[in-house]
């Protein structure tokens, strides 16, 4: 069995590998490649549906619970603020630089690195499942979602995202509305008492100050928040309708499909939303993963960031090395020595957790 040392730096060499193949979303058939290319050196089998690439441990019990470990290989376009190539893994001052070196680069390989470390162990109390997925960063169809249908039902999960290696166990899900305030068109000269423009405005305030009752003790209130609004062609129409565009972070108190009950409950107007599986997510502090990343000094913490966790239905824990304020950002990068802690604490929390 190759060296914790040894995993590491290969894992440090994939990434470097990941870096300099573009990979946006529904277009990382390439570092799809790469990932393969790293289970066929390790001798691991696996399976790949689209650009998702997954495997499970050589002596898989169906017995066992399931655990499933999962980060994503597609990124983010880069912005213009980069003063260096995105597609060059550039190292300097301890730092890798890169487009998705941090989100989620980083955590993906440690997470390879530890799926082979226990690859071959043979008393394992869980079975272990590896995901590199895709389409991440558009929530497309055909990325995590895509392949649980080929997965054996699962206990729990660790989804990489750079959280400095802390415990976030629990995560904000996302509701997006669109909402339509109907009124009469006319001419902007003549008397009209159902302008959707003005009855727009107590939509809007109902947004702005409702308050949901239950608060989560992680992650606090649901926030919903109006972002966008269109109405009109030419100043002296009266337009027929006002269309709103509203963002709703929804914690672990209340589901989608309650949250949608309540606005259409509220509001006058038509309620559409874009999609429905965008659910928030948690996991019990008194969970083995959390007792074990605890016993290891790590502290815990709600995430306002959206993840794969979100189409899960098991209990799930965020952890991975990186942070999450340099994601999506120029000059993205990750520090070196924080895949090396990563790939370690890992291998300790999962070592923890099996023994319990």
């Amino acid at each position: 069995m190759k060296s914790i040392d040894t995993l590491t730096q290969e894992a440090i060499s994939l990434l470097r590998s990941l870096i300099k193949t573009p990979s946006f979303s529904s277009e990382e058939d390439q570092t799809a490649l790469l990932i393969e290319n790293w289970f066929n050196q390790n001798e691991i089998p696996f399976k790949r549906e689209n650009n998702n690439v997954w495997a499970f441990n050589k002596y898989f019990d169906e017995n066992k619970p399931t655990l499933l470990l999962n980060s994503h290989h597609d990124t983010v376009r880069p912005n213009q603020a980069y003063t260096n190539d995105p597609f060059k893994a550039i190292e300097k001052d301890g730092k890798l630089f890169g487009l998705g070196s941090n989100d989620a680069g980083g955590c993906l390989v440690s997470l390879l690195a530890t799926f082979v470390h226990f690859y071959e162990n043979q008393n394992l109390s869980h079975n272990i499942v590896i995901v590199a997925s895709a389409e991440e960063e558009s929530s497309g169809k055909n990325g995590l979602n895509s392949v649980l249908k080929h997965l054996p039902e699962l206990d729990c999960a660790i989804v990489g995202e750079p959280t400095l290696m802390q415990l976030a166990v629990a995560e904000k899900g996302l509701l997006v509305l669109d909402v339509k305030v109907k009124g009469t068109a006319s001419h902007a000269a003549h008397q009209n008492d159902d302008n959707a423009l003005y009855k727009s405005i107590p939509v809007m305030e109902w947004f702005k100050n409702y308050k949901f009752d239950k608060i989560s003790d992680v992650l606090g209130p649901v926030k919903m928040t109006v972002t966008q609004i269109n109405a009109g062609k030419q100043h002296n129409v009266v337009p027929s309708e006002c269309d709103l565009v509203v963002d709703i972070r929804v914690t672990d108190r209340y589901t989608n499909a309650e949250i949608l009950e309540v606005v259409k409950a509220n509001v006058n107007a038509e309620v559409t939303p874009r999609s429905m599986h965008l659910n928030a997510s948690s996991i019990p502090v008194a969970h083995g993963l959390v007792q074990a990343g605890i016993a290891l000094g790590r502290t815990t913490y709600g995430s306002p960031t959206l993840s794969d966790q979100s189409v899960l239905s098991c209990q799930s824990l965020k952890l991975g090395p990186g942070e999450t304020l340099r994601s999506h950002s120029a000059d993205e990068f990750i520090f070196v020595n924080e895949i090396e802690e990563g790939v370690d604490l890992y291998i300790k929390i999962l070592t923890d957790f099996f023994k319990l």
